[in-house]
């Protein structure tokens, strides 16, 4: 349909001997590029778990609850006839042009035989093997023989591209039940797919390990057949796989692989040839396929050659008159051969492998040649490039055989990668949003149109992005779907194009409502109507809203059905009383609070202000706990203040301790003398007798008095510091009205010992207390005898 005016497209008939270019026909790259890609208005009602999918190419997906009574029932399995067409269509299609001979199968009978046998029983098989060593063939071998032995027949799945198992059920779930419109939730494919009772061959397999595991317990009933590389991961040990491994041919078994694939037996030359081939290659029967193809190439120059030798030469021929024969391949020509090949290719095969090098080995359907290559016979070159050996089938379509791409871009067929991918973005870009195009066809390209998306520049990749994804979503392949709506959205973001930005995050939402992932939902679908209230797209919107309330809705009976686990204390009754207080602690702190405890350094057994303090500060309780506690939590305000409070008890325990200290070594000093007068201070040691100081004025102490120790000063009071300018005074005595003890003060070590000046009184006047110190203000006059010795 013309997507501007209405009016039906002109189609032509298609060409070729398989009838597979059906459809549009393609445009040449030049009215490729200039048409426009507005999606058509192709939409597609499907029912996914529990909504209702409304594919819109023009406007976006609208989902909605799913009406009762409308699906949810489990579909019937497939009969007979409906599997033959089914396995029909899982292989790839037929090619027009010279018939491909298929080769045969040399030197697997004991491998074959084993697995037919191992799957008989019901047993899973993993088939290892180099790329090259004919796995893909032994597959076909297999499934031929095991027609019949299983209620679901033999289904052919492709693990290409596939690292996690989902997508495999779902095809699984496609290729035994008849459900075309339908995708069931993951709990309700996980339930069907259990009943399934068939043996799947599953070639190309990537994932290995956990992955695996998942895809085996979920298919008990089902007998798989693996067909992996070495470099594969491993499945686990409790995966109970039998595995056998594939090597290369013997050398009786290459020689008859050359000779069929050649047509004819080998000379002595070729036989030596094709021995030393052998050894270098191991084996692998790819590479004597594309040995056989050297050869033919060999025989046809060889041919032309000898027909040219026969006619006479022209005036005008530069060629030589008598021409040299096309020698053997080397043995490096026939290890890595695929340079060699090309060289001697068609043009148009030539184009078609640049095409593949820019797809990354993915060689588009042989109907989209014709319009990628500029050619109208390029549909034939696929058929040449099978029967040489430079592509294998994949699936239902054809890649690069292994080791291929690698030489083709050494050899420089990857120059010119940027322009093929970005031809073929713009020419699927207006393929996939052609209305006669069937959404499984554009599943069936969901490779080639990813890696054309993957190398193309913004624009092109917004183009293709924007019309193949609805084409994924109709089909049900939405591993595709996802690929292609979050490389539209980067291509989108880059290019500036905000409604096409919106148009793919309402998408990504959409699809992630659907698969229950509503966190991702939520967040895609905010975006979009962002994006979309930005531009006032007001239809948008009301969509993007409408989506959003499911998620909320989801959202809601999610926490109603199954809340998250909660970690509740023990109950207060089952807990004995001694042991009630502690386990009301434990439990209501966390997890990670438990590890390293703190709450057991307060002892609140000990009642003091310190410690209530403390309490106030640091609660034991922080957090209300179902079992009743006697000390209410503290408010909220008074968090706050945890740092005040803090400072305020540290001050107040230096205080206290302080105190503390004083009052001890206050209690350990002697009593103040009973005298009503002042006591004097000591006498230092260097004013004794005999001194040069004192001059021999003040008289020796009494032997029967306490002497002061000379190496301790004297201590002045507490609050008062010694002036330095003040000179000593001469000490004097004070009558005595009892002994009194002597002090036990220690002195200052700071104070230095002086000399005392000569008193005015001629007579001496002897001291009294040697550790005590004068104050400073000026004692009061003695009332004893001058000159009489004070009593101890």
């Amino acid at each position: 349909m013309d997507r501007t005016q209405g009016q039906a497209h002109p189609q032509e008939p298609s060409t070729g001997a398989s009838g597979a270019a059906e459809g549009p026909v393609p445009p040449t790259p030049a009215a490729s590029s200039a048409s426009s890609p507005t999606p058509a208005a192709r939409v597609v009602t499907l029912t996914a778990g529990d909504f209702t999918l409304t594919v819109n190419p023009v406007d976006g997906s609208e989902i909605e609850p799913r009406r009762p009574g409308t699906g949810g029932g489990r579909p019937p399995k497939r009969d007979a006839a409906s599997r033959t067409a089914q396995d029909a269509a899982a292989r790839p299609p037929a090619l027009p042009g010279a018939v491909v001979p298929a080769a045969p199968l040399l030197g697997r009978e004991e491998e074959r035989e084993r697995l037919v046998r191992l799957l008989g029983r019901g047993r899973s098989v993993r088939l290892t093997g180099p790329a090259g060593s004919g796995r893909t063939a032994l597959l076909d071998a297999v499934a031929s023989d095991c027609a019949g032995m299983a209620p679901d027949g033999v289904v052919r799945l492709s693990g290409h591209g596939h690292q996690q198992p989902g997508e495999l059920l779902h095809a699984l779930h496609a290729a035994v039940f008849e459900a075309s419109l339908e995708r069931p939730e993951r709990t309700e494919l996980l339930a069907r797919v259990r009943d399934i009772g068939a043996i799947v061959l599953l070639d190309d397999l990537e994932m290995g390990g956990s992955a695996l595991d998942e895809l085996l317990r979920a298919t008990p009933e089902c007998a798989y057949l693996l067909a992996a590389t070495p470099d594969t991961r491993a499945p686990s040990d409790d995966s109970h796989l039998e595995e056998v491994f594939l090597g290369g041919l013997g050398r009786t078994e290459c020689l008859h692989l050359l000779e069929a694939g050649l047509g004819r037996a080998l000379t002595d030359e070729e036989t030596a040839w094709a021995a030393d081939l052998r050894f270098a290659s191991e084996g692998l029967p790819l590479r004597f396929v594309q040995a056989a193809a050297l050869l033919r190439q060999r025989d046809e120059l060889n041919r032309l050659s000898a027909e040219d030798d026969d006619e006479e030469p022209g005036v005008f021929e530069e060629r030589p008159r008598d021409a040299a024969q096309v020698p053997l391949p080397t043995l490096a020509e026939g290890a890595a051969p695929a340079e060699l090949l090309a060289s001697r290719a068609s043009e148009s095969a030539r184009a078609a492998l640049r095409i593949a090098c820019a797809l990354g080995g993915e060689l588009p359907h042989h109907a989209h040649l014709p319009a990628l290559v500029g050619d109208t016979h390029a549909d034939a070159a696929v058929a040449e490039l099978l029967a040489g050996g430079l592509v294998t089938p994949v699936g239902t379509r054809y890649r690069l055989a292994a080791g291929v791409a690698r030489q083709l871009e050494e050899a420089g067929y990857g120059d010119t990668a940027a322009e093929e991918a970005r031809t073929a973005a713009r020419h699927y870009a207006w393929w996939t949003g052609h209305a006669s195009v069937a959404p499984e066809r554009v599943a069936a390209e969901a490779d080639a149109v990813v890696a054309a998306l993957a190398g193309a520049d913004v624009v092109a990749a917004v183009l293709l992005a924007r019309t193949a994804a609805p084409a994924f979503a109709a089909s049900r392949h939405w591993e595709a779907w996802e690929r292609v709506l979050r490389s539209g959205a980067e291509a989108a973001r880059k290019a500036g194009e905000v409604a096409e930005q919106a148009y793919f995050h309402h998408e990504l939402g959409v699809l992630a409502l659907c698969e229950g992932r509503l966190d991702r939902a939520r967040a895609e679908l905010e975006a979009s109507i962002g994006l979309r209230g930005a531009l006032a797209d007001k239809r948008g919107t009301v969509a993007g809203r409408r989506a959003l309330a499911l998620v909320a809705d989801r959202e809601a009976a999610g926490v109603q059905v199954s809340p998250p686990l909660r970690l509740e204390p023990p109950a207060a009754a089952a807990a004995s009383p001694a042991a009630r207080s502690s386990e009301a602690v434990t439990a209501a702190l966390p997890v990670t609070a438990r590890v390293a405890p703190v709450v057991p350094v307060i002892k609140r057994a000990e009642p003091s202000t310190l410690s209530e303090v403390f309490e106030e500060a640091f609660p034991l309780n922080p957090k209300p706990a179902p079992a009743p506690i006697a000390r209410p939590e503290p408010p909220a305000r008074e968090s706050r203040r945890k740092p005040v409070l803090l400072a305020a008890a540290g001050a107040l325990t230096v205080a206290v301790l302080g105190t503390v200290v004083s009052l001890a070594m206050s209690s350990s000093d002697s009593e103040a003398p009973t005298g009503g007068g002042p006591a004097v201070s000591s006498t230092p040691a260097s004013s004794l007798p005999g001194t040069p100081e004192s001059g021999g004025n003040v008289p020796a102490p009494d032997p029967g008095a306490p002497a002061g120790d000379a190496s301790e000063p004297a201590s002045p009071e507490p609050g008062l510091s010694p002036d330095p300018n003040q000179s000593p005074r001469t000490p004097s005595r004070k009558p005595a009205t009892g002994p009194t003890p002597p002090s036990r003060t220690p002195s200052t070590t700071g104070s230095r010992p002086t000399s005392n000046p000569p008193s005015p009184d001629p007579k001496p006047t002897p001291s009294t207390d040697p550790t005590t110190q004068a104050p400073p203000t000026t004692p009061p006059p003695t009332t004893g005898p001058v000159g009489s010795p004070s009593s101890t």
